[in-house]
């Protein structure tokens, strides 16, 4: 903030506080919470695939397993953001925003071009790249803004983990009641909108998104809470206006006032983010007009400095600084800064280069924070490896086919898009809950994250089986559990990354963590889903004595289509809930102590100085 020296008259002086008021609110903590929400609110096009795929599927002329390349290719990128997480440790949060946002607008606009037949027909590993880069703008948005505000609040990290989260689990009903407004119900348009809507938000609010010292307040968990009602509220109203639509015809008109109202909804932060900004501003004023009064007090005044006679100033002589270790790491990435430090007894001049590998495998206490490599290659980081590529690989192969699930069981296209609609409305709930939920239940019970994470997998088996078997109208609630699930698990696997190997690293490890959704999907959704559904395809083709004609695309009808796919999913469910309960073992003790102690004491040295 700027405070001028001196201004004169009361309109001058309204215009000071206006204007210093405004710079408050825009380079202010929780605007930049704002900022956050609402580019993690447009950034989850990823989960909108059941809405497009049939059009690429039909355009292209692809097969199931074709489709579902595609659709592991689209997990692979927005899940694998080992780039953008090292990239953020060198570089400014708004690099890694501004490089998602052109990788964002690129994939998707091609992959516009060729499904509207603007371009020539794409080989398949064209769309693949296409889409994989698209897709990969997510994790350039997550790391660039999610990361970022969990740095900036470690102490609430699960409940900002949960917000955001549940911002892009919302992202999906959000996109989709606009796309109406924008285009009606051509759904070819919708890939046009997610090429340019998230990439435009991401741009505007490119300068307010940065790292923050941390200061400690007595209400942050209340505004986070202020926030969570507005959520709660939009996904409401959300809920609602899918309901009314799917037993209504809407006209365009009536499309573009439910979109108006989620606009409102979307923007109402701001009036919480207006008054907390408000508090602040008003608690150090006094201090910056104090400052004022003496800085024009010296001015006027300057003090005068009297030397001895004959005696000049000389400058200050340069004092050798004590020189560390050269480590064979680049700007020591992989190494915690006690393991560089200079050996006893060792000539200064003279130091041996120190391999960053002796430290992998003797990593410090969970808490403290880990290299990179001390945490790749830990038995926690394994053991949620695992957890992640069969727990979301199962629930993320369930939400990618759908529409494809949908139709095979009957259900009119209406449904369909309902379907999606609730998948998206319940990930929000599922993010939101576990984030907040976990923070209260370690909080007051020292309940640990894990432990949740593994009842969450319990609960996804129930879905997996109620597709598995088609029971009639059951596709409703398996779309409600599939998408609370896969909510649900993001915040607690994240979460609980940062709790065990630290933030120091955090914008890297957040992304290892991620990398193990698309293997999940790549086993379960293409090698297993993909093709037990082509071949129970073909297997009715030849009992009706048809074959494949080349260029069309390939249909199966029945619940025997996904029957055995998801049994298998729900073995590979039902495991990694067994690998996420050996974490609950092997951390307890860690999570009965005080694992935010030393973030409290870091806001205690701030506020003294």
């Amino acid at each position: 903030m700027v405070v001028e020296a001196d201004m004169s008259g009361a309109g001058g002086g309204s215009s000071r506080r206006m204007r210093s008021y405004g710079h408050q609110i825009l380079t202010g903590r929780w605007f930049m919470v704002f900022a956050s929400l609402l580019i993690m609110s447009m950034a989850g096009a990823t989960y909108m695939f059941g809405l497009y795929s049939g059009d690429i599927k039909s355009s292209l002329g692809y097969d199931q397993t074709t489709l579902n390349l595609l659709s592991f290719f689209k997990d692979l990128g927005g899940n694998i953001g080992i780039v953008s997480g090292l990239i953020m440790e060198v570089t400014p949060p708004w690099v890694v925003l501004l490089m998602g946002a052109t990788m964002n607008f690129f994939g998707y606009f091609m992959i516009w071009l060729a499904v509207t037949g603007r371009i020539a027909k794409p080989e398949v590993w064209q769309m693949c790249l296409y889409i994989c880069v698209g897709a990969n703008s997510q994790a350039f948005a997550n790391t660039g803004a999610l990361v970022t505000c969990v740095k900036n609040f470690p102490e609430s990290r699960g409940v900002v983990l949960g917000l955001l989260k549940g911002f892009v689990g919302l992202s999906g009903a959000i996109i989709t009641q606009l796309y109406h407004a924008f285009y009606g119900n051509n759904s070819k348009s919708l890939i046009l909108l997610i090429a340019w809507l998230p990439a435009a938000i991401s741009c505007i609010f490119l300068p307010t998104i940065r790292i923050l010292k941390i200061v400690g307040r007595s209400n942050e968990l209340k505004i986070f809470y202020n926030l969570l009602y507005i959520s709660l509220a939009l996904a409401g109203f959300l809920m609602i206006i899918i309901i009314v639509q799917n037993l209504f015809i809407f006209t365009r008109a009536e499309y573009a006032g439910s979109a108006s109202v989620v606009l409102i909804l979307l923007l109402a932060p701001l009036a919480v983010v207006g008054r907390e900004e408000l508090k602040i501003w008003k608690t150090r004023k006094p201090m910056f007009d104090d400052a004022s009064d003496h800085l024009k007090v010296v001015t006027e005044n300057p003090p005068s400095i009297e030397l001895p006679h004959n005696q000049e100033i000389q400058p200050a002589a340069s004092t050798p600084q004590n020189q560390e270790n050269p480590v064979s790491c680049s700007n020591n990435v992989f190494r915690p800064p006690e393991a560089i430090q200079p050996a006893p007894n060792t000539p200064q001049n003279h130091q041996h280069p120190v391999s960053c590998w002796n430290s992998v495998f003797r990593p410090p206490e969970r808490g403290s924070d880990h290299t990179i490599l001390q945490a790749l290659f830990s038995i926690d980081m394994l053991i949620l490896f695992t957890t992640t590529t069969f727990g979301v690989g199962g629930t993320l192969t369930a939400i990618d086919n759908l529409g494809q699930i949908g139709r095979s069981l009957g259900y009119p296209r209406k449904s369909i898009t309902t379907f999606i609609s609730l998948v998206s409305i319940w990930n929000y709930l599922g993010r939101v809950t576990s984030g907040f939920a976990s923070e209260i239940l370690l909080a007051k019970y020292k309940f640990p994250r894990p432990l949740m994470l593994t009842l969450v997998l319990l609960v996804s088996c129930t879905g997996h089986l109620l597709i598995a078997f088609g029971v009639p109208n059951s596709l409703y609630v398996a779309s409600v559990i599939m998408g609370f699930c896969f909510g649900a698990q993001w915040p607690l696997i994240y979460a609980i990354i940062s709790e065990l190997f630290g933030l120091k690293y955090y914008s890297t490890l957040y992304n290892i963590g991620a990398g193990a959704s698309p293997v999940g999907a790549y086993i379960l959704n293409v090698s297993v889903a993909g093709h037990l559904y082509d071949k129970m395809a073909l297997k009715q083709l030849a009992a009706k004595g048809l074959a494949r004609k080349q260029g069309k695309d390939l249909s199966c009808n029945g619940t025997e289509c996904y029957k055995m796919a998801f049994l298998i999913i729900t073995a590979a469910t039902l495991m990694g809930s067994i690998v996420s309960f050996i974490l609950v073992i092997r951390t307890r003790k860690f999570y009965k102590g005080d694992i935010y102690k030393k973030f409290r004491e870091q806001a205690e040295r701030s506020s003294q100085h």
